[in-house]
């Protein structure tokens, strides 16, 4: 659906998805050729916090999808806070949310669930961020509707508490778990449910349905203290305070319950929510306090068609097209020519985002 742009909505939320996207869209792929041809330990290094760790662990790239999660959250007590207050029955609100949660679905099958290969046997019902986003929303603001602030925090725990109770017992079925690949509930969960529509990977989608709320409901938090009438100073130190005890928090408690992103333990959403927390109030710093917004511009085209932006990269392969484009290009750059195709894609999918933002037109769901 195309819209226009609410003129009230905080440019650095807008600039923040937008660096998020970035490097969804490109920085995996370009660090990784550009280690595969300089091949030093600074490429070796920036190559590897562009990969998820084998299992326990966090590097830079873990915090792209609990952002991506993070950022709709925040956008909830602006988006259904300003519905509310219009001509919007609790039917339209529900709908409006229910639609979005299909539509964020539907994507995800297109994404990565093979929904475009139009063979069943490659089919995965529940396999993208998109998916894990739909989920975390659509419990996320069914909370922000029905619950009080306070009952919403409790709710946060309560998920956070259940799901690592969940994952510490040992046995469940006539079955032994522990967190390890391939041996612990959420896996198990997904396989019995999924059955051969299972994505055969160590991530895990339905209980883990739990983390996922939780990392939403970490920036629907984060959007009231955005909404609240404290000064923006005292927000963006608040912002950066959360955020600073969280990481603190999760890394004491990650001695007990690891942090794993695959598995979406409650300690790796405290820890991740708290680097949220700290780039959102970074951001928020630089762009709405301090008004510095014109090296921001490039991440907010990216940020306003962020949809747009993520299935595109997903769906294209814009590479590829570079390739076909900038073939000429070879002869010059040598063992280098694949990091620069990577950055040539990004730049013709971000012609198009600009073309798009030039024309005032924006994807949304």
């Amino acid at each position: 659906m195309t819209k226009t742009i609410a003129n009230n909505r905080l440019m650095s939320v807008d600039v923040l998805r937008g660096f998020d996207l970035l490097m969804i869209i490109v920085a995996d792929r370009f660090f990784y050729n550009l280690n595969t041809a300089a091949n030093t330990s600074l490429t070796k290094t920036l190559a590897d916090q562009f990969e998820h760790p084998e299992w326990i662990g966090f590097h830079l790239y873990d915090v792209i999808m609990p952002l991506f999660l993070f950022v709709v959250g925040v956008v909830i007590p602006f988006s259904l806070g300003k519905r509310s207050k219009e001509t919007y029955s609790d039917f339209k609100l529900y709908r409006h949310i229910l639609k979005r949660f299909v539509v964020l679905f539907i994507l995800g099958w297109i994404v990565q669930g093979n929904l475009l290969e139009l063979n069943i046997s490659k089919f995965h019902i529940f396999s993208n961020t998109l998916q894990a986003i739909a989920v975390g929303y659509l419990f996320s603001c069914i909370a922000y509707l029905n619950l009080s602030k306070r009952g919403r925090y409790i709710f946060f725990i309560i998920c956070l508490v259940l799901y690592a109770v969940l994952l510490s017992i040992p046995s469940y079925f006539g079955h032994n778990f522990e967190l390890l690949p391939e041996k612990n509930l959420p896996i198990f969960i997904d396989q019995q449910v999924f059955g051969p529509f299972y994505d055969q990977t160590q991530y895990s989608w339905l209980l883990t349905g739990l983390g996922f709320t939780a990392t939403t409901l970490s920036g629907l938090f984060a959007g009231e203290l955005l909404l609240s009438s404290l000064s923006r100073k005292k927000i963006a130190l608040y912002l950066f305070l959360i955020g600073v005890t969280a990481i603190i928090l999760s890394l004491i408690i990650g001695i007990w319950h690891p942090i794993i992103k695959k598995i979406w333990t409650s300690s790796f959403v405290i820890f991740s929510s708290g680097i949220s927390f700290v780039l959102l109030a970074l951001f928020y710093w630089v762009v709405d306090v301090q008004g510095y917004t014109k090296w921001a511009y490039p991440f907010r085209v990216i940020g306003l068609n962020a949809i747009a932006a993520y299935v595109g990269s997903h769906v294209f392969n814009f590479s590829l097209i570079a390739k076909q484009i900038f073939f000429g290009f070879e002869q010059f750059t040598g063992a280098y020519y694949d990091a620069f195709c990577d950055l040539a894609g990004f730049g013709i999918l971000y012609f198009i985002l600009w073309y798009m933002h030039k024309n005032k037109t924006y994807i949304k769901v």
